[in-house]
C-alpha cells in the first residue's frame, strides 16, 4: 500500500473482510492485507459482528494503529453473517473489491497488483481470480488448489472453482448483483459468494491467473466444513440449490438433471456412511419425488446395498 494514502482519499481497491470469533486467525489475515505492495491506494474495511472473543478489540487496535488504511464497521448487536457481509461491502469505496474472510490470508504480496492490472487493462472483465491453497487446520496440512479452473457459466454452475479469498471484482458489478439477484430473499442459501460469482459469469467476463496468492483455512466445525453429517448435507444441498436456481434463471436447462443427480448423490453418499437405513430411504424417496429420473441412477440402490453391508460388518465386529 502507499503509505501516503489517507482515509479521505478514494482508494482504487477496497478489501472487504468480515469477521466473527476469529481471535486466533484475524491478525494474520489483516497483516497479509497490510503487506500488499501496490502502486495504488488500498483500504481494509473490517466488518465485525459482536464476537464473543477478543475479535472486536483486535479490530479496534488495528484501526487505531492504521487509521489511513483500516476502517471498522460494527454495531452494538449481532446482525448475522449475511447482513454483516452486505454492510461491509456497502462501506467499501474502491473501484474494485477484494474479499478476504477473517480466518483466511493472502500469501502473495502482489496479489492485488496483479489482479488490478488485469481489470484495468480490460473494461469488459468483471472479476479476476487466482489459485488458492487449502489449509486443513485440524491436520495442520496444506493442499494445492484443484488443477482445473473455469470462467464460463456452464462449467462453473456444475463445479465452482472460484475461492472467495482469491478474487478481485468491480464494485459496480457487485452492487448490480445485489440489486438483480436479491440474495437476502433466499435464506436457504448458506453462502453469498457462490451465487455472486455465478452471476458474474453471466453478466461479465471472468479472468483466471494461475498464480497461487491466497490460503483458504478449512476449520473442522464451520458451515461449509462441518463434522456433523446433517450439516454436511445441508451445505451441499444449499450449493446445489444455488446452482439449480441459476440454471433455471440464466442457463439453458441442459445441466439441470446433472445438478439434480449430483445434489442427490452427495447426500446419498454421506448417508451411506452415517445415519440409519430408514434415514437413507427417506432421503432417496424425497429426491426421487423431486426428480423422477433419479430412479434410473444406479448409485441410489448401490449405495443402499453398501450401507446395509457396512452396518452388518460393523455389527459382526462388535459381536466378536
Amino acid at each position: 500500500m502507499n503509505p501516503r494514502e489517507t482515509a479521505s482519499a478514494t482508494p482504487l481497491v477496497s478489501v472487504c473482510m468480515t469477521t466473527y470469533n476469529h481471535e486466533a486467525y484475524l491478525p494474520r489475515a489483516i497483516e497479509s492485507v497490510l503487506a500488499q505492495k501496490t502502486t495504488f491506494g488500498v483500504e481494509l474495511v473490517l466488518g465485525e459482528d459482536c464476537s464473543t472473543d477478543a475479535t472486536r478489540s483486535i479490530c479496534e487496535s488495528y484501526a487505531a494503529r492504521y487509521p489511513e488504511r483500516i476502517r471498522l464497521v460494527t454495531s452494538a448487536e449481532n446482525v448475522g453473517w449475511r447482513a454483516n457481509y452486505r454492510r461491509t461491502f456497502e462501506a467499501c469505496r474502491g473501484k474494485y473489491v477484494a474479499y478476504l474472510d477473517g480466518d483466511d490470508w493472502w500469501s502473495d504480496p502482489r496479489k492485488l497488483q496483479k489482479q488490478a492490472d488485469v481489470l484495468e487493462a480490460d473494461p469488459e472483465c468483471g472479476m479476476c481470480y487466482t489459485a488458492a491453497e487449502r489449509f486443513w487446520a485440524a491436520e495442520n496440512r496444506t493442499e494445492p488448489d484443484y488443477p482445473a479452473h473455469y470462467t464460463d457459466f456452464d462449467h462453473l454452475s456444475y463445479r465452482l472453482t472460484i475461492c472467495n479469498c482469491a478474487t478481485l471484482a468491480r464494485r459496480g458489478l457487485i452492487a448490480r448483483y445485489y440489486a438483480e439477484v436479491r440474495p437476502e430473499e433466499h435464506p436457504e442459501w448458506l453462502t453469498d459468494d457462490a451465487p455472486m460469482w455465478l452471476w458474474f459469469s453471466v453478466r461479465s467476463r471472468i479472468a483466471f491467473l494461475p498464480d497461487t496468492t491466497a490460503v483458504h483455512r478449512r476449520l473442522s466445525d464451520s458451515v461449509s466444513h462441518s463434522g456433523a453429517y446433517q450439516r454436511q448435507i445441508a451445505f451441499s444441498d444449499s450449493i446445489l440449490d444455488i446452482d439449480l436456481w441459476f440454471e433455471a434463471h440464466y442457463g439453458t436447462g441442459r445441466n439441470r438433471f446433472r445438478l439434480e443427480r449430483r445434489r442427490a448423490s452427495v447426500a446419498w453418499w454421506v448417508l451411506s456412511w452415517n445415519g440409519g437405513v430408514r434415514e437413507y430411504l427417506a432421503r432417496w424417496w424425497r429426491d426421487v419425488k423431486r426428480c423422477p429420473r433419479l430412479l434410473l441412477c444406479p448409485e441410489g440402490p448401490g449405495l443402499l446395498v453398501k450401507k446395509v453391508l457396512f452396518r452388518r460388518h460393523k455389527n459382526n465386529r462388535k459381536n466378536r
